[in-house]
């Protein structure tokens, strides 16, 4: 449909801006005042749409706490799942609730959706301000429901580095060692928003830095849709997202 997204193949969904963190390390900044998220019916229709003239192998929602919305987070799945998208996944801190018995419920409703893999952000940074044992229930449950569960944490400077950040994190990390859940490569803090703001005594700032997320916008290969609808250079509450894709120009 257009030269510029002929290699697309992935869809995002920033569910909400929202999130039970404050962390120092975001690059979004502070999370404060966020209550917007995006419009299942909306969401499931795109994907629908998208799905129907390319062959979408990934969905992702994350956030903020996508969590915090999960009737949204297994509507999306669950289309996903029944049009073939090979990948579900969801990132999240694992904090959305501190009832027991609705974090196990969400762990199920995930599995019913056809959620293939959580990556669950665990770390220094997270656990300044998450507790953690509500974060491991939530992992207990979703190992039971036999959701493929990858512990993703940050990273300051790099994964080898010996910073105290990063040795707090590898002992959070030892925590889950019983569940046997497996430690994905997580990601490098990237210095923006209050990564730049609080940790910059560990940046070289004479080095300019491209975001690791950026994708070439004449090579689109991910859809990533924002709480407020927007996508590309249109917004999916005003405009239909193949006329979006249509008319998308870099």
């Amino acid at each position: 449909m257009n030269e510029y997204l002929k290699n697309l193949d992935r869809i995002e969904f920033v569910v909400t801006m929202a999130c039970t963190g404050r962390c120092i390390h975001c690059s979004e900044g502070d999370h404060e005042g966020y209550k917007e998220h995006i419009d299942a019916d909306v969401a499931v229709e795109a994907i629908r749409k998208v799905c129907a003239h390319y062959p979408i192998k990934t969905v992702m929602t994350f956030g903020g706490e996508p969590l915090l919305y999960p009737d949204t987070i297994c509507r999306i799945h669950a289309v996903a799942t029944a049009l073939g998208a090979l990948k579900r996944q969801v990132i999240t801190n694992g904090y959305f609730a501190k009832d027991r018995e609705r974090i196990a419920k969400v762990a199920r409703d995930l599995a019913a959706s056809g959620v293939n893999q959580v990556l669950l952000s665990v770390d220094a940074f997270h656990q300044e301000t998450i507790p953690l044992e509500p974060v491991r229930y939530f992992a207990e449950c979703a190992v039971k429901e036999q959701i493929p569960v990858k512990l993703s944490p940050a990273w300051l400077v790099s994964r080898e580095d010996d910073n105290p950040y990063n040795v707090r994190t590898r002992q959070i990390l030892r925590e889950f060692d019983d569940l046997r859940i497996p430690l994905g490569s997580g990601n490098v803090v990237f210095p923006s928003g209050n990564a730049l703001k609080y940790l910059s005594e560990y940046f070289d700032t004479n080095v300019e830095e491209s975001s690791p997320y950026e994708e070439d916008p004449r090579d689109v290969r991910t859809l990533s849709f924002a709480p407020n609808g927007d996508i590309l250079n249109g917004n999916v509450y005003r405009t239909d997202i193949l006329e979006i894709i249509r008319m998308y120009r870099p």
